[in-house]
């Protein structure tokens, strides 16, 4: 079983930065595809970033796509979610992800979960 434990979220201003944090433990986060997923009041989890088990194969939303970048550091197990020119509307709680097989973009392909960390941009 995986264990993922997020951290990182907090409070910024738009245009500012942010990284997140998801540490695994249980068994080899490498051995995994992982995702960054985020839901907003009332709406659904949404896809932001996933990163491949082998090589490394990055994914982007759209709308996150060269403001974000997701990264692996195998030697502690913790995947990341660098965030910059951060907007209002990337205020939600964000979610890391695991899953046996290929990235993913979409949450229900996702295997384990964390608990989740509020990111929350004012404007």
């Amino acid at each position: 079983q995986l264990q993922l434990v997020e951290s990182g979220g907090g409070l910024v201003q738009a245009g500012g930065s942010l990284r997140l944090s998801c540490a695994a433990s249980g068994r080899t986060s490498s051995s995994y595809a992982m995702g960054w997923f985020r839901q907003a009041p009332g709406k659904e989890r949404d896809f932001v970033a996933s990163l491949s088990s082998i090589g490394r194969n990055t994914f982007y939303a759209d709308s996150v796509k060269g403001r974000f970048t997701i990264s692996r550091d195998g030697t502690k197990n913790t995947v990341y979610l660098q965030m910059n020119r951060l907007k209002p509307e990337d205020t939600a709680v964000y979610y890391c992800a695991a899953r046996s097989g290929p990235a993913a973009t979409t949450a229900g392909y996702y295997d384990f979960w964390g608990q989740g960390t509020q990111v929350t941009v004012s404007s």
